[in-house]
């Protein structure tokens, strides 16, 4: 499902917002991080904003966000631009906490291969800083 017409990505009024449902799964998925032993990461999101209040949700403090997270539903042309840039991006990162993303549900797809249900979390590694590969996923519920 895409957003509205009128989608302005710089007014929450014109786009999907999270349902109260959407914010549980979010907060439960920020505790199952912490009961994993993830107590701190650093949150990159897309800048819709149902991404940034699940970003908030998840429990991390700061976010970044990063247009390279966007969704591309209404504009598939930009797919394989938009997840070449992401994988380039993700083969560079050097940071040494755990990096989660907010993004998706096309990006992940188009990243993983996985097509994620409503609050499930794709888990991926990137290996020797030349592929990335799947671990698995964690459901909320």
């Amino acid at each position: 499902m895409g957003d509205p017409e009128e989608f302005n990505v710089e007014d929450c009024s014109t786009q999907r917002n999270l349902s109260a449902e959407g914010r549980k799964q979010a907060f439960r998925i920020g505790v199952r991080f912490r009961d994993n032993g993830i107590k701190t990461a650093y949150v990159v999101s897309s800048q819709w904003c149902r991404c940034l209040e699940t970003a908030k949700l998840l429990g991390f403090g700061n976010i970044t966000e990063n247009q390279i997270l966007n969704s591309f539903f209404d504009q598939f042309h930009l797919q394989d631009k938009r997840t070449a840039s992401l994988r380039d991006w993700l083969l560079s990162y050097q940071l040494d906490v755990p990096l989660i993303l907010v993004t998706h549900q096309v990006n992940i797809t188009a990243l993983t291969g996985i097509y994620p249900t409503s609050g499930e979390a794709v888990v991926v590694k990137v290996i020797n800083g030349d592929s990335i590969k799947v671990l698995g996923t964690i459901v909320t519920d």
